[in-house]
């Protein structure tokens, strides 16, 4: 799969979506679920948001006290998130991040690991740089909503065409075989279709997953 270009074309529009009824709706909804997976990561520290953009979810987390660096491989979302007031920014990639081992506290890839064209390597490359665990936020394969979106696809091609979505178990499937150690997993779902009371639970149909993995502690 080819990684997909945000480019100046993009940035400048892609806040504007959360500006909407809809997208106020959803980010309220994501970030509530986060907010409860990243507590259980520990009180707040050092975080990189790998694939941050135009830097939405790095000046959430900032709000909550977490020292952020954020990462993108668009100069385009960068110029953005500046202009936003988000800082530090990195220009790289995340398949070859630029830091020692065990640099951040928690490594968050939000909404970023479906359009990347090899998932499995930034999964490892995030392993490698956290202390504590990581951070996800993923589009969900089974969720009605994405079986809408791909339908949608087929007659008008969106950004979605070039994303590989995720089922939770396929998610944690994922992370389990790049941490490379025993891990424990908690996530839940959010974006239902209309009218479902199912918000953040662990039902797997929620068109949003969140997931905190962090490494089992041992027993003394």
């Amino acid at each position: 799969m080819s990684p997909v270009l945000f480019d100046e074309k993009v940035a400048p529009f892609y806040e504007s979506w959360f500006d909407t009824p809809e997208g106020h709706q959803a980010d309220r909804r994501e970030k509530a679920l986060l907010g409860r997976m990243l507590a259980l990561l520990g009180p707040a520290g050092t975080l990189l948001e790998v694939g941050c953009g135009t830097g939405h979810f790095a000046r959430w987390l900032a709000q909550g006290g977490w020292r952020v660096v954020g990462l993108d491989h668009s100069l385009a979302m960068l110029d953005e998130a500046r202009a936003r007031g988000g800082r530090p920014l990195i220009l790289g990639d995340a398949l070859a991040l630029p830091f020692p081992d065990r640099s951040f506290d928690v490594v968050a890839l939000l909404t970023v690991l479906e359009f990347l064209p090899e998932p499995r390597a930034a999964l490892a490359e995030a392993w490698r740089v956290a202390r504590r665990g990581l951070l996800l936020g993923v589009l969900n394969r089974v969720s009605p909503i994405a079986w809408m979106r791909r339908i949608a696809g087929r007659f008008r091609p969106n950004l979605y065409n070039a994303a590989r979505f995720y089922s939770p178990r396929e998610l944690a499937r994922l992370v389990r075989e790049t941490a490379g150690r025993p891990l424990t997993l908690e996530w839940g779902t959010t974006l239902w279709p209309r009218g479902l009371p199912l918000e953040g639970g662990p039902l797997p149909g929620g068109a949003f997953i969140a997931l905190a993995a962090r490494e089992e502690q041992s027993d003394g």
